[in-house]
């Protein structure tokens, strides 16, 4: 028997000052009692019951490692039942993660309704350009734009969206639209600069157009397109305003890549909190209901 069954035995003992009582309690054969608080005095090397014909007594030693006892299972129960509870009622830390732009954009206004109807609930959102180790960075849910390639994870998809070439109405006028991927490398733009411009169809994969601003910021290479200095390439999500009020407009439409899924990700699966649970049901509704991620 481990250490924490014994101690229960010796509770069981101690409370109905009766070896048989307790037997009879747990449901176990008097000898199994006895070789328990016999085990149990023999690992400790002190005496915990006076055990006479009639009745068991408690020694001082007894009666301290009792209280001792009884704290050590009660401060156990209440460990069981808050991660019981965990899943049951959404409360605790919450820690969230999202690229930049679209915790900003869609995230955090979803995040004040969330909270409100789970008050029990407090949240870490963490918004960043890279790709988060949910199991060694302690993140309960992160919000992604790509496919899955974890298989380990859990993932729920809330839409999709693509990339897209975009200008604003002034700069086509002065310097035209490039009609094919190719006349993209007569044009000037913003954007990483990472890698060159991908495009479907095999005849124009990919182009080059002269960046004059190399820059990690989405919403930097929106801003100098919205100028009127060039092309950028943002996902669409984060353009849906700009393209539906006229301030941008998108070019070579007929080339986009495929759409690329946006996926809500957690590890636990079944067994998840239900912080997380309550959060990804709450969120995926709201999500689905963008209309920048129907693409």
């Amino acid at each position: 028997m481990d250490q924490l069954g014994s101690m229960r035995v010796f509770i069981a003992v101690a409370e109905g000052r009766s070896l048989a009582a307790a037997a009879r309690a747990l449901h176990f054969s008097p000898p199994v009692v006895t070789r328990a608080i016999a085990a149990l005095e023999g690992r400790l090397g002190v005496r915990l019951l006076n055990r006479t014909t009639r009745q068991v007594n408690l020694t001082e030693a007894g009666e301290r490692y009792l209280a001792d006892c009884k704290r050590i299972i009660a401060e156990l129960q209440a460990a069981d039942d808050r991660a019981r509870n965990a899943r049951l009622e959404p409360q605790g830390v919450l820690t969230v993660t999202a690229p930049v732009m679209f915790g900003r954009m869609h995230i955090a206004p979803l995040l004040r309704d969330f909270m409100e109807q789970n008050p029990k609930v407090t949240v870490r959102a963490m918004f960043l350009d890279r790709i988060v180790n949910l199991v060694e960075e302690g993140v309960d849910v992160a919000l992604r734009i790509d496919t899955l390639t974890n298989s380990s994870l859990t993932a729920v998809r809330v839409g999709t969206v693509r990339r897209v070439v975009v200008a604003s109405p002034a700069y086509i006028t002065a310097n035209g639209a490039p009609r094919t991927p190719d006349e993209v490398e007569g044009h000037l733009a913003f954007g990483s600069g990472r890698a060159p411009w991908r495009f479907r169809g095999a005849a124009a994969a990919s182009a080059q157009p002269r960046m004059l601003l190399k820059v990690n910021g989405g919403d930097v290479a929106i801003a100098f397109a919205l100028a009127g200095h060039g092309l950028a390439r943002p996902l669409s999500y984060q353009v849906e305003a700009e393209l539906r009020d006229g301030r941008l407009q998108e070019v070579l439409a007929d080339y986009r890549l495929e759409p690329i899924p946006v996926q809500l990700v957690y590890p636990e699966g079944r067994q998840a909190a239900a912080k997380v649970r309550a959060f990804v049901d709450f969120s995926t509704a709201r999500l689905r209901a963008l209309p920048a991620l129907r693409q």
